[in-house]
C-alpha cells in the first residue's frame, strides 16, 4: 500500500537534507508575506507595515528599565536593533512553520494566519490606525499561506531520492536482499517507505528547486517593489520639503557675542534623535493641519500657510532629552524658527481650570506641557525652521512644538497636528503614563567634552572644555576639580539667553600620570549642581560629570 497523499514517508522524517529542505520552505514562505505585506504598506500607510507595527506596540508595552537600556546601550540604533530582532524572531517561526507543514499541510496556513492577525493586531492598535491598516497584514498572510501549504511538501519528496539529496546519506533499504552477514530479511521493506527511482527523484528534487525559485524570485521583486516604492514616496516628500520658503523672523535672533566658541550650534545632521518613531513620518506641507480643541471657547483649525503668515520669532535654544545620563550625549542647541504659541492659545480662548497642552504627533505620540510654561515668558513656539532651513523629517518636518526649559518628552512633540487643552487630572501623556514626572524642568547640568574619557595626554598646558545649561536659569559659573583637589573657576563663554548652554574652558597644567577631571555647575540663582549621582527615570540624571585621562 502507498503512503496516504501528503504524509511523510516513516523512512524519511530525520535527514539533514530533508530538514534543510522543509526549513527553507518556511523561511521563503515567510519572507514572500513580508515581502508582499511591505509592499501593500509602502502603497498604503508605511507605518500599518507588519514589522513596523509590532515593533512600535513593542516599544510602547517595554517596560521603562527596558527602554532605558536599548537607548543606553544602542543610542541612535536601538530602532534598526529592534527591528533587526523582529525579523530573526519572524524568520525563526517560519523556519520551524515549514518543518510542522511539510507532515500536516495546516499548519502552513495556520502558521500565516497566526501572522497576519499578529500584524493585523499591532497595526490597529496604534493611535492613528484606520480600517486600511488591516490590509498589508492579510495580503502578507494569504501569500504566505499558499506557499507555506505547498512548498514543504515539495521539499519532502526532494529529500528522499538515493544519492544525497540535500546532503542525506544511503538509503539502507536498497543496500542489497541479504541482511548483515549475508543473512536474508525475515519480511520485505515495507512498499512505502521504499526509496524512489533515482529519475523520480531527481525530478522530485528539480521540482523542488525550480518552485522555490520561483519564490525567492518573486519574494525579491516585491521586495524590491516595495522599496521602490517607498522611496517615490520619500522623493515626493522632500520636493514638498523643498517647495517649503520661510520668510525672514520679525523678532530675528541676536547675533552671536564675538567670544563664542565654534560649535555652539549643533548641525542639523548632529542633532540628537530620540523618539519611538521606527519610521520617520514623511508630511507634505499641503495636506498638513493643525487642530486646537479640548478645553478652548474656540477651536481651531491651521494650515501650514496660516502659520507663515502669522509673526515669526527667532531663537537660540538648548534642547535635552531626559534619557541623556549624566555627559551624555542628547543634548544640543539650534536657531529655531516658529510661531510664539502664547498668541495662538489666547485666540482659542483658554477655559478656566485647564492646565495642561497635549500636543499630538501625526504617529499618535503625546507630550503633555504644563499651561503656565507657555505663558511665562519664555519662547514656546511652534517650530518650522531650524538652523536656518525647513524642519529636517527627523526632527518633526514640518511643525515641532518647542518649549525651552522642558525636557523633550514634556515639551517638544514633533510631527505634530494637533494641541488639546486639558488638565494633568483628566489626562496622562504616553511618557507619565510610563511612570516619568508629568512636570519635567531642565536641571542644572554640566559636561567634559575635551579631553576625552582615558585619553593620552602629553604634560604641560592642557585645554579642558566643555558645555553647562540649566534653561531659563542660566549658567553663573562652572568649575573643575582635578584629582580630588580644591574646585577652580572655568572660563565662560558669552551666552544670548538663559535658554542656551555655556561653553566653558579650564586651563590646567598636567603632570606625568592617572588624573580624574570633574565639573560642576552654578545656575543663576546661586544654586550648585549637585553631586549625587541618579538615573535619568523619572525625573532626569544628577550627578558630576568625571573623566579619566593618562599623561604621558
Amino acid at each position: 500500500m502507498s503512503a496516504p497523499r501528503g504524509a511523510v514517508p516513516a523512512g524519511s522524517r530525520g535527514r539533514p537534507g530533508q530538514l534543510f529542505g522543509r526549513g527553507l520552505a518556511g523561511l521563503l514562505g515567510g519572507a514572500a508575506g513580508v515581502a508582499v505585506a511591505q509592499l501593500v504598506a509602502a502603497a498604503t500607510r508605511p507605518q500599518a507595515g507588519p514589522l513596523v507595527a509590532v515593533g512600535s506596540a513593542v516599544v510602547d508595552a517595554a517596560p521603562t528599565p527596558v527602554k532605558e537600556f536599548a537607548v543606553q546601550t544602542f543610542g541612535t540604533y536601538d530602532k534598526p536593533v529592534l527591528l533587526g530582532g523582529i525579523g530573526l524572531l519572524l524568520a525563526a517561526f517560519a523556519v520551524l512553520t515549514g518543518l510542522l507543514a511539510a507532515r500536516r499541510p495546516t499548519v502552513g496556513a495556520v502558521g500565516a494566519v497566526l501572522f497576519g492577525l499578529v500584524g493585523a493586531a499591532a497595526a490597529l492598535t496604534r493611535p492613528a490606525a484606520g480600517p486600511a491598516d488591516l490590509l498589508p497584514s492579510a495580503a502578507g498572510a494569504v501569500v504566505a499561506a499558499i506557499v507555506l501549504h505547498r512548498l514543504p511538501r515539495r521539499a519532502v519528496g526532494a529529500g528522499r531520492s538515493g544519492p544525497a539529496p540535500f546532503g542525506a546519506g544511503p538509503d539502507r533499504t536498497t543496500e542489497g536482499a541479504s541482511g548483515p552477514g549475508g543473512v536474508e530479511p525475515s519480511s520485505p521493506p515495507a512498499p512505502d517507505v521504499a526509496a524512489p527511482e533515482p529519475q523520480a527523484a531527481g525530478a522530485t528534487r528539480r521540482h523542488f528547486v525550480r518552485a522555490a525559485t520561483v519564490v525567492a524570485g518573486g519574494t525579491v521583486l516585491t521586495g524590491t517593489a516595495g522599496y521602490l516604492l517607498t522611496q517615490i514616496r520619500n522623493r515626493d516628500a522632500a520636493r514638498s520639503r523643498q517647495t517649503v520658503m520661510l520668510p525672514a523672523a520679525a523678532r530675528p535672533a541676536e547675533p552671536l557675542p564675538a567670544d563664542v566658541q565654534p560649535g555652539f550650534h549643533t548641525p542639523n545632521a548632529e542633532f540628537y534623535r530620540v523618539d519611538t518613531a521606527l519610521t520617520v513620518p514623511r508630511l507634505d506641507v499641503d495636506d498638513w493641519r493643525l487642530r486646537i480643541r479640548g478645553r478652548v471657547d474656540r477651536p481651531v483649525e491651521l494650515r501650514f500657510t496660516d502659520l507663515l503668515r502669522r509673526e515669526l520669532v527667532e531663537r537660540d535654544i538648548t534642547l535635552n532629552c531626559v534619557s541623556s545620563e549624566v555627559g551624555g550625549p542628547y543634548v544640543g542647541t539650534a536657531r529655531w524658527l516658529g510661531v510664539p504659541l502664547a498668541p495662538l492659545l489666547r485666540e482659542a480662548g483658554i477655559q478656566t481650570g485647564a492646565d495642561q497642552v497635549v500636543a499630538r504627533s501625526v504617529e499618535g505620540m503625546t507630550i503633555g506641557t504644563p499651561v503656565e510654561t507657555v505663558f511665562d515668558g519664555r519662547d514656546a513656539m511652534l517650530a518650522v525652521g531650524m538652523n536656518g532651513e525647513p524642519l529636517p523629517y527627523e526632527h518633526g518636518f514640518p511643525v515641532r512644538m518647542l518649549t525651552p526649559g522642558l525636557y523633550g518628552y514634556a515639551g517638544a512633540c514633533k510631527w505634530l497636528t494637533e494641541l488639546e487643552l486639558s488638565t494633568f487630572d483628566d489626562f496622562d501623556a504616553y511618557w507619565v503614563r510610563r511612570g516619568w514626572a508629568a512636570r519635567a524642568p531642565v536641571k542644572t547640568a554640566s559636561r567634559i567634552d575635551r579631553p576625552a574619557p582615558f585619553a593620552r595626554l602629553s604634560g604641560g598646558p592642557v585645554r579642558v572644555a566643555g558645555v553647562a545649561w540649566a534653561q531659563r536659569r542660566g549658567i553663573r559659573a562652572v568649575e573643575v576639580q582635578v584629582d580630588g583637589g580644591r574646585w577652580q573657576p572655568a572660563t565662560l563663554a558669552p551666552v544670548p539667553s538663559s535658554d542656551t548652554w555655556v561653553q566653558w574652558r579650564y586651563d590646567w597644567r598636567a603632570s606625568t600620570g592617572t588624573h580624574t577631571l570633574r565639573v560642576r555647575a552654578v545656575d543663576g540663582g546661586g544654586e550648585v549642581q549637585t553631586g549625587q549621582r541618579a538615573a535619568p527615570f523619572p525625573s532626569g540624571a544628577t550627578g558630576w560629570h568625571t573623566v579619566s585621562v593618562t599623561v604621558g
